[in-house]
Order: structure tokens, then sequence, then C-alpha cells
């Protein structure tokens, strides 16, 4: 916990915890079949925390829109490999673990790497993009739905380019004729293209799911006036994906673009558009602001605590092999299980017989958390460090660094 939030929440007057309390309530009240919360906080672990509090707590037939905009972080999806998808190097510059090169972006100040716990594909945010959260009965849920709601939101607001394509996403098409087109059709503009011509549409939002037995979650992304536009690529470009083969979900990389929108003037159509859409509900019963003093409430406090876990965050990697082959690098093929390292396999490499032993006892079964840079952890543990051992720690060190999280 930080200390300011810390000093926060000694001065909670004592009311607090029932507010927090009616909350829930309020929230799980079976009477609240359409309710709308923004969210004040910043804080990515929180939000995703308070939107997962709302899908465990809800009615099992209400509807919830959730709206939040975190400060910059890399979150990837639940299945996904951190080492493949995300520039960890340039993530420990932030927090003052990495050098920076000449030939590195300018960094954008501390980027926070989280592991939401819905699927999908890693994504970048910042102040300038705008999350919405849906939180239905599963048996509402299709892949479209929602976002067929935010594109006629977009169009209200003029973005006639706006479109649902055919992996879910919402693009901007690029086309430069204007064609006659049907406006009510979310999944055409006067703009479309034909599949594979150029120039290609502009990706401005990208979707993930999680299904329970009765509820279905749908969050997303939507790019307003990223300040980062021109960085996000280097955030989530791997030095070690072509070397690593792993299980899990690998991202599928697409241009991006802005919208050119305020964040507050979407949100409140955005808003807006959800209670059109279900107008037969009523007005929403519930339209409430969230923020930070939110992480007071138990359950949402034990959410925060686990996305901000080390076991979280680096454990739930699915399982992946690093190979180094000898032909163009070191000779060393390391096979990694929920982030330990299982084996250590040597071919043709120049690491002597010696230094080959002492590797294997010192790594295997250790988990990458526990190590973070590898040259000072094996040179601590070795005592025969030789210039092997020492071409292998950099280039490890290049390839498997360890983030380091938030302090609470």
């Amino acid at each position: 916990m930080t200390e300011a939030f810390a000093a926060r929440r000694s001065f909670l007057p004592r009311s607090a915890g029932r507010s927090y309390s009616s909350f829930t309530e309020k929230l799980a009240d079976a009477a609240n079949k359409l309710q709308s919360y923004i969210s004040s906080s910043n804080d990515p672990y929180l939000n995703l925390s308070i939107e997962d509090h709302i899908l465990r707590k809800s009615p099992a037939d209400s509807t919830v829109l959730f709206l939040y905009v975190n400060r910059p972080c890399v979150v990837i999806g639940r299945n996904q490999n951190p080492w493949t998808e995300v520039n960890l190097g340039i993530l420990n510059a932030a927090y003052g673990t990495h050098k920076r090169k000449d030939s590195e972006p300018p960094g954008v100040g501390t980027v926070d790497l989280v592991r939401r716990r819905s699927g999908g594909g890693t994504v970048f945010h910042d102040e300038g993009n705008l999350n919405w959260s849906i939180i239905c009965p599963r048996g509402d849920f299709t892949r479209d739905t929602h976002a067929e709601m935010v594109v006629r939101a977009l169009r209200k607001l003029g973005i006639e380019r706006a479109r649902v394509n055919e992996r879910h996403d919402i693009v901007l098409d690029q086309g430069l004729e204007r064609l006659a087109c049907d406006t009510q059709n979310t999944h055409r503009t006067p703009y479309t293209m034909k599949e594979g011509a150029l120039p290609r549409p502009l990706k401005v939002s990208g979707s993930a799911y999680k299904l329970t037995r009765q509820r279905a979650l749908h969050h997303a992304t939507t790019l307003l006036s990223s300040p980062n536009l021109h960085n996000i690529t280097q955030y989530l470009r791997s030095p070690a994906k072509n070397l690593i083969h792993a299980q899990g979900v690998e991202s599928v990389s697409s241009p991006v673009a802005n919208i050119g929108l305020n964040v507050q003037t979407f949100q409140q159509r955005l808003q807006e558009e959800f209670a059109t859409m279900y107008a037969n509900f009523g007005t929403p019963s519930i339209v409430k602001t969230v923020g930070d003093d939110y992480l007071n409430i138990p359950d949402i406090r034990k959410g925060y605590d686990e996305l901000l876990s080390e076991d979280w965050m680096w454990s739930q990697t699915p399982a992946f092999t690093l190979v180094l082959d000898s032909k163009d690098d070191i000779g060393i093929e390391m096979k990694v299980h929920h982030g330990v390292i299982k084996s250590l396999t040597f071919t043709n490499s120049n690491v002597s017989d010696k230094s080959r032993a002492a590797l294997c006892t010192t790594l295997v079964e250790r988990k990458l958390q526990d190590i973070r840079k590898w040259t000072p952890f094996l040179q601590s543990r070795i005592r025969s460090w030789d210039e092997g051992l020492a071409t292998v720690a950099t280039r490890l060190d290049q390839l498997l660094p360890v983030s380091g999280l938030p302090k609470r």
C-alpha cells in the first residue's frame, strides 16, 4: 500500500464503511435492472477489480455499463505470455531498472504491466483512451451487440467512417471515394473497401470477453486522443517473440489510429446510447461515480491485491520454450511452465560442462520472477564465473527480463 493511500485511508469518516456496503447492496439489488458507473480513478488494477466486482455482484438479469480511463499501462490477456507480447526492457526503464539506449523510443513515464482476468490480446492504455465495459446476462451476449452500440454513438458524434469489422473490432475505414451505403448498417460505411484493398482500415477499439455461468463481460478500448500513439508499437514489440515457442493466445497486430474525440464528450454520448438501447428497461436506476476510495471494499481490495501479485502476473503464463539455437545464438533451450524453469538443454554451446551443471543447479525449478536481473543473480550464485556464463546472462537479460510491479 502506498503511503499516500494509507494516509488518505486513515482519515476516512466512520460512516465510510456503510457507504461502501451500500454500493454493493445497490449493485446487487434485483430491482436494479439497468445500471451505469463511471470511475474517477486512473488506477488500472483498481478499475479492473471494480469491474470484476460488478460482474460477480450484479443481478443475473441486469445490464451494467462501466466506463474508466487508465494511466499509461500495457494490459495483457489472462492466457498470454508477457515475454512474447511486451517489450519488458522498456517497461523496466520506467522503474529505473534499465538504462535506455539511444535506439529506443523516449519513455512516456511510468508504464504499468497488468494481466487482466479476461482473454484476448495485449493493448496499451493511457489518458486518451476510454475503456467501456458491459456486463449482461450470458444469454443476451453476442460479440457484436455492444460494439455496434459504440459505433452508433461514434456516428452520432460525426465519425461516419466507424464500423464493426469481421474480427468484432471497431475500425475507421480509409477509402478515398464516398459510395452509397445504408447508414444504419454498423458493419459498413460509405468508405468501406473490398477485403485486402488499400488503404487498410485503422483499428480504434479492440475487445475482450469473460463468460461465467450466468453472466457475460464484454470490455474494450476506444482510442480517442492518445498522446502516445507513436510509442505503442514499441511497447508491444518483444525482442523474444520469434525465439519463444508458446502455448496461449497471441495478439494480432493491426495499424491503429486516434478517433479525434474528447474523452468526456464521448463518455457522455456513450451513456446516452446505452440508455437508448435499453430503454425498455426504463432509465438506468443507478448512475454513479466510483473512485479510489472503493479500494476499501474488501472484495475489491482482494481482487486488487491479486492483480498486483507477482504470482498472478508471471505464474499465470502458459508453458513456453525459449530456443536459442547454436547456429545463431548461444545453444540453450529453456522450458518454462507457469513461470518456473523446468529444464535447460545445451546444444553445441560454448558453455563449459562445469558451467552447464552450475546453471542447471541454479536455475531449474526457479521462478523467473525471483531472478529479475540475470547477470547479478547468476554472478552471486556461481563462483567460477567465466566468459561463457557472462554471454548467457547478457542474452537472458535481453530476452527474459522481469518488470517490477508498482509498490502497494
